[in-house]
């Protein structure tokens, strides 16, 4: 019994020693794994330890109008709106940039509040906005060259030569118009009024126009301009109503140069009169 016991416990051992375990291919295979490089687990790959470290290079530049804290989200909110709906947008838009720099232009002028001028500012925003933006996306959209420069010069060119004429016409004649004016005297305020806003215009709108389609997203170039816009409306107003004041007084000293006249005729035919 003991012989046989000894017998069945030394063929249990050759057996181990020749034929490999089932579990000897997996270890082989953990050791050539785990000494692999390219198939190693980085570390900061491995998210759930919470070992992960973020990269430098794979984090993006926020835009600066997005680091400005609570204002953000409103920025957010007007891009988002822009979007969907990009003409009841800039129509909005408009509306409140007319009226801050009317407003702003009535308290520099030291006038009372005119709800009628204030009115007329209103009005000129509704018909000028959506062809506004009809125009710096046509802008937007064309004279894209290989050169950026070549690009933005052009862009600056072209809006200063087609669009502002036409807008500062159109800007002074309807506020004539609208006030009640003759064709004869909206002509006239045109021609007071239009060639110094022009030239005033080549000092700002150009760098205007090169850092908005340079540096600012297209859903956020009309808000950018809507700031400037405010003061630039300021002016135009202030302008205006620099123009309404001088053509007040000609009439005024037309009408009393006139007035004499006529009592001077008058006082030449009694005398003659007196005479007969």
């Amino acid at each position: 019994m003991a012989v046989f016991t000894i017998k069945a416990a030394s063929r249990a051992i050759l057996r181990r020693t020749h034929f490999p375990s089932r579990q000897q291919p997996n270890i082989t295979k953990r050791h050539n794994t785990s000494g692999n490089p390219a198939t190693r687990a980085k570390p900061e790959d491995d998210s759930a330890n919470g070992t992960s470290i973020p990269i430098p290079a794979t984090v993006a530049n926020v835009p600066i109008w997005q680091r400005l804290g609570p204002l953000s989200r409103g920025f957010q909110v007007y891009g988002r709106s822009q979007r969907k709906r990009p003409y009841a947008t800039q129509f909005c838009s408009s509306l409140v940039i007319y009226f801050l720099g009317d407003l702003s232009a009535q308290n520099i002028n030291g006038d009372e509040y005119d709800p009628k001028r204030m009115l007329r500012a209103l009005v000129i925003s509704a018909g000028s906005s959506i062809p506004t933006y009809r125009w710096f996306m046509v802008l937007a959209n064309n004279f894209n060259y290989s050169s950026k420069v070549l690009s933005l010069a052009t862009k600056v060119t072209v809006n200063q030569i087609c669009f502002t004429p036409i807008f500062n016409t159109y800007f002074f004649g309807m506020q004539s118009l609208l006030s009640g004016d003759a064709l004869p005297e909206v002509w006239d305020r045109i021609k007071r009024t239009v060639p110094t806003s022009m030239i005033n215009s080549f000092k700002l709108w150009p760098a205007v126009t090169a850092f908005s389609f340079t540096f600012i997203d297209p859903q956020y170039r009309s808000i950018f301009a809507g700031f400037i816009a405010i003061g630039w409306q300021t002016y135009l107003s202030y302008l205006n109503r620099k123009a309404e004041v001088d053509e007040a007084a000609d009439r005024a000293i037309a009408s009393s140069s006139g007035s004499g006249g006529k009592r001077e005729v008058a006082r030449k035919e009694e005398t003659q009169k007196i005479e007969a």
